[in-house]
């Protein structure tokens, strides 16, 4: 930044010494909170576009003889709106079970039997598939990926509603620390304020030194929380990619990481303007 005459000496002011530790904590947990919203938003529609017109016919091991199988699956293949279904075989449910029962599955093991439907949304009725299903095969169950993602998207959208009023607090405890740590060094350079009304500056020209004293300390402690924020994304990338959890990642994309970027930048032009209207106010009640 451009270099401008300071004729208050913050160097000697400890009152902002621990502003940049606050505010590199505050955009940590905002770059965290605003991460998992961006996350879980992303994964969100990645689901809807892989199961639109998916849907999934269960036999219990029970009722899943070939008899029934055979005949839910027929029966599925002349309903209208179905463009096609598939019977899986054990192979591929064991490996859709994998990530829970693991990959050494007892072959005496009972599966329930699958069958892969997918359908033209605006021409089949998944209502009428249902009963379709029960009716050639007593016991079978359709999963209704729209019904289900429906309710996994309201609660993104809580997730994320929280998550937003989590950022707003920490944008609020950030104004009133810079009001307080503004305050402070009213207080403790009263004297120099006063003098430097007597020379004729402008309530202006000594809120603009606060100010500018205010936006260094918090783009120093927003590149430190920022720092911090995305080693720890990464790290949860990682993690979450080796644990094959949301979708193998966080999956953050670069105009994601370009809003988190922007998290310091805005904590720091709050603190500056926090900072000018305290000091304003404050000013103004002077004598």
């Amino acid at each position: 930044m451009r270099q401008h005459p300071v004729d208050i000496p913050f160097d000697r002011d400890g009152s902002g010494r621990f502003l940049p530790w606050l505010i590199a904590l505050m955009v940590y947990l905002a770059a965290l909170a605003a991460s998992g919203a961006l996350a879980l938003d992303r994964d969100l529609a990645s689901w809807d576009r892989g199961l639109s017109g998916a849907l999934t016919v269960e036999l219990p091991p029970a009722g899943g003889d070939a008899h029934d199988f055979d005949a839910a699956l027929a029966a599925l293949r002349a309903a209208p709106g179905v463009l096609s279904a598939r019977g899986l075989s054990r192979d591929e449910v064991a490996q859709l079970l994998q990530p829970w029962l693991g990959a050494d599955l007892p072959r005496e093991l009972s599966l329930p039997r699958l069958i892969d439907l997918r359908i033209d949304p605006a021409a089949a009725d998944p209502a009428a598939l249902a009963a379709l299903v029960q009716k050639a095969a007593p016991g079978a169950e359709l999963d209704d990926h729209p019904a289900w993602l429906g309710r996994l998207a309201t609660l993104v959208r809580e997730i994320e509603a929280t998550a937003i009023a989590v950022v707003l607090l920490i944008g609020a405890a950030a104004v009133l620390t810079v009001i307080f740590t503004t305050r402070a060094g009213l207080a403790m350079h009263r004297d120099v304020i006063e003098l430097l009304h007597l020379m004729g500056a402008r309530d202006g020209y000594i809120a603009r030194q606060f100010d500018r004293q205010a936006l260094r300390l918090g783009l120093i402690g927003g590149a430190l929380g920022i720092a911090l924020a995305l080693a720890t994304v990464l790290a949860l990338g990682e993690a979450a990619g080796a644990a094959a959890l949301l979708g193998g990642g966080l999956g953050l994309g670069p105009l994601d990481y370009a809003a988190l970027a922007l998290l310091p930048v805005a904590a720091a032009l709050l603190a500056m303007a926090t900072a000018r209207l305290t000091v304003l106010r404050a000013l103004a009640s002077m004598p």
